[in-house]
């Protein structure tokens, strides 16, 4: 049995939550590759201002700044929800017998379920401070969407939020809970974008992809006066904000006297993730720490695992600048699988130049084995978790029961990102034995990265 005797939840006082974002970018050794313009040149702030407003636009292409200070407004709003606890797993420790010490920051605890919130709040602040009347943006399983709903009716600003169809069809209540905060909802593709037509008049039964939906969401803000887009993943400002994860757990682990020997993330577009390990990174960069990073994608979406690390198009309806990024493709369509916010097709450039450079390792997982790994947490620690995090949750337990084998006292660290509770039809379809596993066969891959864009002078 475990003896350890630090708590099973660690609240930080609100006086110790960080008032500073921290910029992964300003301490990587080697940057990643610009973001370029269709024509194949360096994007600059002002290419961004019809999509982004400007503050964030800045903080996009901000390679310099360690540390960006928190406004007090977003500072306000994460004192209602943050500090985020930071748990030690001790149930699932003992089911599993391993010498391992588990700890996981929760992420769940307001009304849209996740980690998202984060990054909503100070998007629509600045928005908000730029006299916009609304904003658009894209969502996949809908937690990004509902945390987007709650920060722009705080801020008093319109939003239109283009959900992936599948995941409308399989998330009903999530539509309803964007609704909730007088957010309009339409499903993607659809009928009321240029790009939504073309793809609809292609394939009629499409499904959706993020990649759709962001291209729909970018045509609606360019196209509306007083609008931007907003995205609540991949993106470096999206990073920078998440940053205050890993900045609390830190200072969490710090108090503990603990250090991770291992984090896992679960990773779609890599918000999660890139703000847990923000400041491992840093230390890790610097050689300070040997910590390993392991990013879990899923099986049916795997841009690390199996992707090309290429320029490419952020969305289907190759609208938007270019980003040299793990890639499957922006025409690859992902599986109607559950992990909702992890069906995106390429990976946040940053992460990218990490993992490409040799500082992360990634692994994919099927989506069978990720919920026999949420059941498993749910009955051991009371949380129903989101598909998307259980992925993490799968690859801490691997871990863990290599710690068992080996006999080694490993720190892991995973980030639990939301709950699961609008998740049910998948746990049901788990339960029953219906659930499938579909992965993507060489042949599917490489038809869709076969349509990556020339780009002059850069191998792809």
């Amino acid at each position: 049995m475990t003896t350890n005797k630090a708590p099973h939840r660690l609240y930080l006082h609100e006086n110790e939550m960080p008032t500073r974002w921290y910029n992964l970018r300003a301490g990587m050794k080697e940057l990643p590759d610009p973001m370029l313009l269709p024509d194949g040149t360096p994007a600059q702030e002002e290419h961004l201002y019809p999509v982004f407003c400007k503050a964030l636009a800045h903080q996009e292409l901000d390679d310099e700044t360690e540390f960006v200070d928190i406004p007090d407004e977003v500072l306000d709003i994460y004192k209602v929800y943050r500090p985020a606890p930071l748990c030690r797993a001790y149930d699932l420790e003992n089911y599993l017998e391993t010498p391992a010490r588990i700890y996981y920051k929760f992420e769940g605890n307001n009304t849209s379920g996740s980690h998202k919130l984060n990054s909503a709040v100070a998007q629509a602040y600045y928005a908000k401070a730029e006299g916009l009347k609304g904003i658009t943006t894209e969502t996949g399983a809908g937690q990004w969407g509902t945390a987007l709903a709650e920060a722009a009716k705080y801020f008093g600003l319109d939003l239109i939020v283009y959900m992936v169809k599948v995941s409308a069809e399989q998330k009903p209540f999530r539509k309803i809970m964007m609704e909730t905060f007088d957010a309009s909802v339409v499903a993607s593709p659809s009928d009321t974008t240029n790009v939504g037509r073309a793809i609809l008049e292609a394939d009629p039964s499409n499904s959706g992809s993020l990649g759709t939906a962001i291209s729909e969401a970018v045509e609606t803000a360019v196209t509306t006066e007083g609008y931007r887009y907003v995205l609540g993943s991949v993106l470096n400002q999206v990073l920078l904000h998440q940053s205050i994860i890993g900045l609390e757990t830190e200072i969490a682990l710090e108090r503990l006297g603990e250090y991770p020997d291992v984090i896992v993330g679960c990773a779609g577009g890599g918000s999660n993730l890139g703000g847990l390990i923000a400041p491992f990174m840093r230390d890790k960069i610097a050689g300070k720490r040997d910590v390993r990073i392991v990013a879990s994608e899923p099986a049916s979406c795997p841009s690390l695992t199996r992707g090309r690390y290429a320029y490419d198009f952020c969305d289907t309806g190759k609208t938007t600048p270019l980003a040299r990024m793990y890639t499957l493709g922006c025409g690859f369509k992902p599986s109607a699988n559950h992990a909702g916010g992890l069906r995106y097709h390429g990976m946040s450039p940053i992460l990218s130049k990490l993992y490409h450079d040799g500082y992360m390792e990634a692994v994919a997982v099927e989506q069978s084995v990720v919920f026999e790994a949420a059941k498993l947490f749910a009955r051991l620690e009371t949380i129903l978790p989101a598909p998307e995090s259980s992925h993490a949750i799968k690859v801490a337990i691997d871990e863990a029961v290599r710690c068992r084998e080996s006999g080694e006292e490993k720190t892991i660290l995973f980030g639990l990102t939301g709950t699961g509770y609008f998740d049910l039809n998948a746990y049901d379809q788990h339960n029953k034995g219906t659930m499938s596993d579909y992965v993507p066969t060489d042949e599917d891959l490489e038809r869709s990265l076969s349509g990556l864009p020339p780009i002059a002078g850069v191998s792809q």
